[in-house]
């Protein structure tokens, strides 16, 4: 089995399992994301505690590279400062719309090297990422991948 095809049946698992799929209902973030060209919605909260993610969960409907980007996002962030969880976003965005690897070890969240090939699911990768972005922040307004 190639790595691409590893990294296929990663993105198709994460999608139809996800991992921190739910809400918690103690959380002090949350917010809804919206992809209007694909038709994902999700709902993160989180629960961060000394500038650390001490632990974030997800809801929603979406393709499966929305899902999984999510899920896998949730296992990535659990733990880490919000420091971390920016440079991480950096560094995630740019493997998705660029395909080069950042010097930082991204782990699972490699499995979307190939989604630059595919810009129109840049944004299905990303939805996750920036409503994470909005939540941490308190953005008021509303999340859009538009």
């Amino acid at each position: 089995m190639s790595l691409r095809e590893l990294y296929q049946e990663m993105i198709i698992d994460h999608g139809r399992h996800p991992r921190h799929f739910g809400v918690l209902a103690e959380a002090n973030h949350q917010k809804n994301g919206h992809n209007p060209l694909c038709g994902d919605k999700l709902f993160v909260t989180l629960i961060e505690k000394d500038n650390v993610i001490i632990d974030v969960k997800f809801e929603g409907v979406g393709c499966a590279i929305s899902v999984a980007s999510a899920s896998l996002m949730c296992e990535a962030i659990k733990g880490k400062t919000r420091d971390e969880v920016a440079h991480l976003f950096h560094d995630f965005h740019t493997l998705v719309t660029t395909g080069a690897q950042p010097e930082a070890d991204l782990g699972k969240l490699a499995v979307f090297a190939g989604v630059f090939e595919f810009p129109a699911r840049v944004k299905c990768a990303s939805l996750a990422w920036h409503t994470l972005s909005a939540a941490l922040d308190d953005v008021t307004d509303a999340v859009s991948t538009e």
